[in-house]
């Protein structure tokens, strides 16, 4: 039997990390090794723990969930932040993220999504909660447009790293769908698109499929949320 998936749960509300560590509780591939009622306490859990997974609030009293995640990376790089909030603000999105999150999930969640989260986590992958990957990609667009310019050498300079077939496939990941959707619209395996979203990350020198879309919208690969 595996190790068990070691969780951090860092919520500052005591009832919905005892029925978040209930839950998990209930499935014997996860351990939960820690809690904290704060961003600073949770860092500073991370640091000693290094789990593999940390569960994190987004707003909560003193040290914010954003700089919690940027400080947790720095203190844990091996441990995968997936927060874990009620704000459907696209700047807390964008900004989270780019502290180091690898996940952005809604607290209304079904609890299948959760747990599935957490494996896609340890397994590399990112998650974002279906409702907020349309505001990801509209607000890094609208952040990124008056330089966004795909026509710049460097950007085809970048691009040119991908096959065809893998600027398909990143077109496919910015608009949010998983390797299974991407296997089933080209005809593939979805073990090919595992290999294929590998390369690209690879070669664009990226870490998360969440960096891949906005390196997508950045370059103008997708020029639509919705397309």
């Amino acid at each position: 039997m595996p190790d068990p998936i070691r969780v951090l749960l860092v919520d500052d509300h005591a009832l919905f990390r005892g029925g978040i560590k209930s839950l998990l509780q209930r499935h014997a591939e996860f351990e939960i090794v820690g809690e904290a009622g704060d961003g600073m306490e949770g860092v500073k859990r991370a640091g000693q723990l290094k789990p593999d997974v940390v569960l994190l609030d987004l707003h909560m009293p003193g040290l914010s969930g954003r700089d919690a995640a940027a400080m947790m990376t720095e203190e844990s790089p091996t441990s995968r932040v997936l927060m874990l909030t009620v704000s459907e603000d696209a700047e807390d999105l964008i900004e989270t993220l780019r502290a180091g999150a690898c996940g952005y999930l809604l607290k209304n969640i079904e609890a299948e999504t959760l747990i599935s989260a957490i494996h896609k986590a340890v397994e590399g992958e990112s998650l974002i909660s279906p409702q907020m990957m349309g505001k990801l990609l509209m607000g890094v667009r609208g952040e990124l447009q008056p330089r966004a310019n795909p026509a710049q050498t460097a950007v085809a300079s970048e691009l040119n790293k991908l096959s065809p077939r893998e600027r398909e496939i990143l077109g496919f990941i910015a608009r949010g769908q998983s390797n299974k959707e991407i296997a089933r619209e080209l005809q593939l395996a979805e073990s090919t698109v595992k290999i294929h979203v590998q390369n690209i990350l690879r070669k664009l020198n990226l870490t998360s499929r969440v960096q891949a879309a906005v390196f997508a919208v950045e370059h103008g690969i997708v020029q639509d949320p919705e397309a």
